[in-house]
């Protein structure tokens, strides 16, 4: 998607650690329109593979998930990092080690959520490491649902997250992959 491409480049500010900040059009300050046409065509892309429900991670990933959800006219699932109050029962659980914050979750999702006959399409903002999406394909494993595949913002390529999804013969369609950024000058280029 060029427009978000634009954005991302303009806007988007890279943190040491090749962290890129898109907090003011993507996950903290959200243009709405933008997350509309992202939703739009993720929702082209799955639209044939029979998706039943939508599954993400909190917190990021939730509002691209719950626009995708509606678009396709499905249940959103998210799978909450850590026990809570609000979360009886039997559980799917995977640990998740996020670089960004530099610590492991414990990832959940109640197992009357997710059942066998689902077709689940994982959404979240960021793809780097993996680690997110292979704590998610791991709960829908356990459930005994399938995969449709994983929906993305922004997929870092030149780290191995991507790479190691689709050799596991995950489809992944990400709607940005930045090839390159450079801290020093802010360049950020993209894959074609």
């Amino acid at each position: 998607m060029k427009y978000l491409e634009d954005r991302i480049r303009d806007e988007g500010k890279i943190l040491p650690g090749d962290v890129l900040k898109v907090g003011h059009f993507v996950n903290q300050q959200i243009d709405i329109k933008l997350l509309a046409e992202m939703a739009r065509e993720l929702h082209r892309l799955y639209a044939r593979d029979g998706v039943t429900k939508i599954l993400t991670i909190e917190a990021s990933g939730i509002a691209l998930a719950a626009a995708v959800a509606l678009d396709m006219q499905v249940p959103l699932v998210f799978a909450k990092k850590g026990t809570s109050a609000n979360v009886a029962g039997e559980v799917y659980t995977a640990k998740v080690y996020s670089y960004t914050h530099n610590r492991t979750y414990d990832v959940i999702v109640p197992k009357e959520y997710l059942k066998a006959e689902d077709r689940v399409l994982i959404v979240d903002d960021f793809l780097a490491q993996g680690n997110a999406l292979c704590g998610l394909i791991e709960i829908i494993h356990a459930s005994g649902a399938s995969i449709a595949g994983c929906g993305i913002i922004i997929e870092k390529g030149f780290q191995p997250g991507g790479k190691l999804l689709r050799e596991r013969g995950i489809r992944v369609e990400s709607l940005a992959i930045i090839e390159s950024m450079n801290g020093e000058t802010g360049e950020i280029t993209f894959r074609t």
